[in-house]
Parts: C-alpha cells; sequence; structure tokens
C-alpha cells in the first residue's frame, strides 16, 4: 500500500512539474531529503523516481514560454561551474581513472546542477519561503519519528542510520539535522497559526535526541557550534546562552551513557582508536597535497591512493604499497585539497567565505534600515545553519555534501529577495526623515500598527527569532 501511494503521488505530480519547474525543484527536495521512497517496503524502493522529477521538471523548464534562466549571474555560482570543471579534471587525470568513475562524477554534476537551478527559479519571498519549509520539514520528519522512538525505547535504542541516499551514513544525517533545525527554529517563531507554531518547535527537542542517538561525535560539536551561533544573534544573549545551558544539561541527563562514554573520548584524541585514526588520515592527506598540489590525486580517489602516500605500511614483494587498512579523509577540507587540488580547495573555502560575507552584508544593511524585519530572522537561520557544517566538516568527509551545495543558492537567492526588498523601502519612507523607518500602519483586526513588512518597528524585537507582527507569518 505504502509503494501505491508514494508512486501516485509522485506520478500526480510531474505534470504540475513539467509546467512549473518550482514545483519540480521541490518534489525533487522532497525526495532528497525526506527520502519518500525509502519509507516504502516493495517495488517502489528502487524506482529512479528522482530522475524521473529531474528530467520531466528540465523539459518544462526548457520546453516553457517566458523568459527564464538556469541559474543567477553570482560569483559563487560561476564558482560551482568552475568547480565541476576542476573535479573532472583531477578524476580524469587520476593514476586510477576508470570509465565506470564518471558515474560518481555525474553525482557530484547533479548535485551542483540542482543548486544552480535553485538560483534560477526560486524569484521571490513565497517561494524561498516555500522551499525553506519543505526542507525544514523534511529533517523534522526524520528527527520527530525517531526522536519518539528514542523516548519510547527508554532512551536505549540502538545507534540508528539514515534513511537513505545522501542520509545513508549517521554521520551525514546527524549533521544534515543539525544544518536543518535553525530553518526549523525560524518557521516555529515567525508562524502565526498556533498549533503549527508549537508543532515546529516542540519537533526542535526530539530532533536533538535524533542526533544524539546517532553517536556522532562531529553532529555533537557541530549542534554545539550552531546553538551558540543562534544565541549570539539573538535579541538577548545571556537569555539565549542561559536556554542553551540549561537545554544542554537536559539532553546530557537523557542520554544513554554509551553515548556519553563516546564523546568522552574527544578529548583522548590521542589514545582513542577513531580520533588517532583521523589524525593519522589527515596526516596521509597532507602527504598528497604535499606530493600533487594542482589537481590531488584524483576526485574520491583517496581510499586507492591512502596506501602508496601513508609512511607506515608497508610495501609488497613485488614493490607496490599494500592496500589493507586505507581509511577516508574524515576532513572536508582536506578531502577536497587531497584529491581535487589547490585550486579546487581554494575556491571550495571562497565559496563559504563569500557566504558568510554575503549574509553579514545583507544583515547589516538590515540593521541600518529596521529595528527587526524577516530579512535580519533569514540571514541569522542561514548562518546558524552554514556554521552547523563548517563545524561539523572538520571531522567528515562531505566535500560533495548535497545540502551545503544547495544552501549556498539558498544564500544567494536569499540575497537578491533581501535587496529588491530593501531597494523598494525609499519610496516607503516616511515623510519624518527617520532613516531606514518605514510607513507605519494600521490594518483593522490586527491590534499594534505595524509596519508594512510584517514586523513590528520595536528595538526590542531585534536578533534572530524576533516577534512577527500580529496576523503576519
Amino acid at each position: 500500500m505504502r509503494d501505491l501511494i508514494v508512486a501516485g503521488f509522485i506520478l500526480a505530480t510531474l505534470p504540475t512539474c513539467f509546467r512549473r519547474p518550482f514545483i519540480g525543484l521541490l518534489v525533487f527536495t522532497l525526495l532528497a531529503y525526506m527520502r519518500l521512497q525509502d519509507l516504502t517496503w516493495g517495488w517502489a524502493r528502487y524506482e529512479r523516481w528522482s530522475f524521473y522529477v529531474a528530467v520531466v521538471t528540465a523539459a518544462g523548464f526548457l520546453l516553457g514560454s517566458g523568459q527564464r534562466r538556469f541559474m543567477l549571474p553570482d560569483m559563487r555560482c560561476w564558482i560551482m561551474v568552475l568547480l565541476v570543471v576542476l573535479v573532472g579534471l583531477s578524476l580524469v587525470t587520476s593514476r586510477f581513472f576508470q570509465p565506470s568513475d564518471l558515474g560518481t562524477f555525474t553525482e557530484f554534476c547533479k548535485i551542483i546542477a540542482v543548486a544552480l537551478f535553485t538560483t534560477g527559479v526560486v524569484r521571490n519571498r513565497e517561494y524561498l519561503r516555500i522551499l525553506v519549509y519543505v526542507i525544514a520539514l523534511s529533517f523534522g520528519f526524520f528527527g520527530v519519528k525517531n526522536g519518539l522512538a528514542f523516548i519510547l525505547s527508554g532512551f536505549r535504542m540502538e545507534i540508528i542510520q539514515g534513511p537513505g541516499g545522501m542520509l545513508t551514513d549517521r554521520n551525514d544525517f546527524s549533521l544534515a539535522l543539525c544544518m536543518g533545525m535553525p530553518l526549523l527554529l525560524h518557521l516555529g517563531l515567525s508562524e502565526k497559526r498556533k498549533i503549527l507554531r508549537r508543532g515546529l518547535l516542540l519537533s526542535i527537542p526530539l530532533m536533538v535526541l535524533t542526533i544524539l542517538s546517532c553517536h556522532s561525535r562531529g553532529a555533537f560539536l557541530a549542534m554545539g557550534a550552531m546553538a551558540l551561533a543562534i544565541a549570539w544573534r539573538s535579541r538577548n544573549r545571556i537569555g539565549g546562552f542561559a536556554l542553551i545551558a540549561l537545554f544542554g544539561a537536559a539532553a546530557w541527563m537523557a542520554a544513554p551513557p554509551t553515548y556519553k562514554e563516546r564523546l568522552s573520548t574527544i578529548s583522548q584524541y590521542q589514545t582513542e582508536g577513531s580520533a588517532r585514526g583521523r589524525i593519522e588520515a589527515w596526516k596521509v592527506a597532507g602527504n598528497m597535497i604535499t606530493s600533487k598540489p594542482l589537481l590531488g590525486v584524483g576526485y574520491n580517489k583517496f581510499q586507492q591512493e591512502y596506501p602508496s602516500y601513508d609512511p607506515a605500511r608497508g610495501v609488497e614483494a613485488d614493490g607496490n604499497p599494500k592496500a589493507e587498512g586505507t581509511r577516508v579523509a574524515h576532513n572536508s577540507y582536506l578531502q577536497i585539497w587531497a584529491e581535487c587540488g589547490t585550486p579546487a580547495f581554494l575556491l571550495y573555502m571562497l565559496l563559504i567565505v563569500l557566504t558568510f560575507r554575503d549574509l553579514a552584508l545583507v544583515r547589516r544593511e538590515a540593521q541600518r534600515r529596521y529595528h527587526s524585519s524577516w530579512i535580519l530572522s533569514y540571514a541569522n537561520m542561514f548562518e546558524a545553519g552554514m556554521v552547523a557544517f563548517v563545524v561539523g566538516a572538520v571531522f567528515l568527509n562531505r566535500a560533495q555534501f548535497d545540502l551545503f551545495y544547495h544552501f549556498v543558492a539558498i544564500v544567494v537567492v536569499f540575497g537578491r529577495i533581501a535587496r529588491q526588498a530593501m531597494a523598494e523601502e525609499p519610496l516607503r519612507a516616511s515623510a519624518a526623515g527617520e532613516r531606514g523607518a518605514l510607513v507605519a500602519v494600521r490594518e483593522p483586526g490586527f491590534g499594534p500598527t505595524r509596519a508594512k513588512d510584517g514586523f513590528e518597528r520595536d528595538p526590542r524585537h531585534g536578533g534572530f527569532g524576533r516577534r512577527p507582527a500580529p496576523g503576519v507569518a
């Protein structure tokens, strides 16, 4: 029955995906992050639903009428295009290249293509909010589902794995939940419907329990960094940090003993096996970077080349290095540097820097104009999600993480929409000449005076999670 429901839903959306590419993007996003197909038990689990949606959406985009563009002419978009070129060059020039490797490269191209397509079809604030809702609720679903299971098991549930696709590995799954948590928090604080707002906010503690049940130390650090970023941008920093401390203490009490023992090994990196293995992998990555700084050892070739660059490994009788004991890079930055070379690494870091810089510039301009605004809330929300990834990527081998590139694309779109909204502000400027003030209007049935952007002009409501005006989402 589940197979028929999921298949029927996806097939029913295909005509709309053809007519409206934005709907196709939403359905593709739902399949990528909520993994509807992995909730089935039969034939529907193995169908290439994402491929079908992508083909239909692309056909509708190319054949549709009106002015359409595939991507915005933003520097970050061109950096992603250039990254595809450099990754491809690193692959074809590697000594272990085989035609079958083109499959993994195609997956990376698909990730970048979806990110670029997002910048082209998300054109206004309404589209942006809907996309954020789809991503947040996709991760919220698994957070609530597994969090409740964790509670019902008496906080003794076995280590959980992700649903599938990019979320199969528990480390990737928990990192994605860390990045999705600020989205849920933003939606919960800005939602005007009480039932939905309470549901969104109540899902956050359950997501924390799900992350704990993954037993990922990298995700634990990413979640801590994300929480600190939210508290720092809140309107009451002292209260924010105090709430984090209280919530963290409660989560620690609920965590099973095995998880506490695992976290305690973070400080024992010199003796604990997994942490020591990471350090050894980082040293090997350094050897690869030194030996092949331009194009690296080849995309997705770290493990194959590992024995050749590990001085602790012996050699066979024929002089070739032994192949046992290989590891992944356990670090996204060293992974792309060792596999794809210094130019690719610099572009990757530039992508991160430009994303944070754009958020800072938009926030600064919004703070100059408004006491509070949806723009400030969105900027702080995306920043917290990016902080989670930047910290988690230090310990995870995910330079090709889908959600990271999608986040970058969404920030590109957000920057354009926010600047357009602020550019229109002088047309509504107050005749009193107050810099940055908006014309206050009173609408029947909505109580206090509010600004046209939907947020109360009150200096007490600044930073992450500012209060929207009554009756405005």
